[in-house]
């Protein structure tokens, strides 16, 4: 991957609307080789697929948390169970196997105090397997990136 490339990357990454004619007109490189590029980078999986960043403000989702999960074992089946009923809830947005003490870190969105112990209380925290949870709100984003190309 050359200096091309990674300004190809850097442009969809700010913005995956971003016409071949734009792209191509920033890295002075004509249309064909500029789309030869990013062909090949998405072959190779470098750019895996084009998303659009949701405000989750706007869908009334204004109560953000982190919650960190500890299982009663760190066994295969028990972190393939957690995980296959993680990825049933909608409140989840993200969710990290974590190494140190806790075992899953994920974060969640929903609307208000109420629906956030509705969640705590009648779906994670009945979980078979989990021993503790530990909460964080957060108080505001300082950054967000969604990935790390230089």
């Amino acid at each position: 991957m050359d200096l091309l490339d990674k300004k190809i990357i850097k442009i969809l990454k700010n913005n995956s609307k971003a016409t071949l004619q734009t792209i191509s007109d920033q890295i002075n490189l004509s249309i064909a080789p500029t789309a030869r590029r990013i062909n090949q980078l998405e072959a190779k999986g470098i750019i895996k697929n084009y998303t659009v960043n949701i405000d989750e403000n706007s869908f009334g989702y204004k109560f953000p948390a982190f919650i960190f999960i500890s299982l009663e074992r760190q066994q295969s089946k028990n972190f393939d169970k957690f995980e296959e009923k993680i990825l049933s809830f909608p409140e989840v947005v993200e969710c990290w196997l974590m190494t140190g003490t806790k075992d899953y870190l994920i974060r969640i969105a929903v609307k208000d105090v109420e629906e956030f112990e509705n969640f705590l209380t009648k779906k994670l925290t009945v979980i078979e397997g989990v021993s503790s949870v530990e909460s964080s709100i957060p108080l505001r984003r300082v950054k967000s990136d969604h990935a790390r190309i230089y």
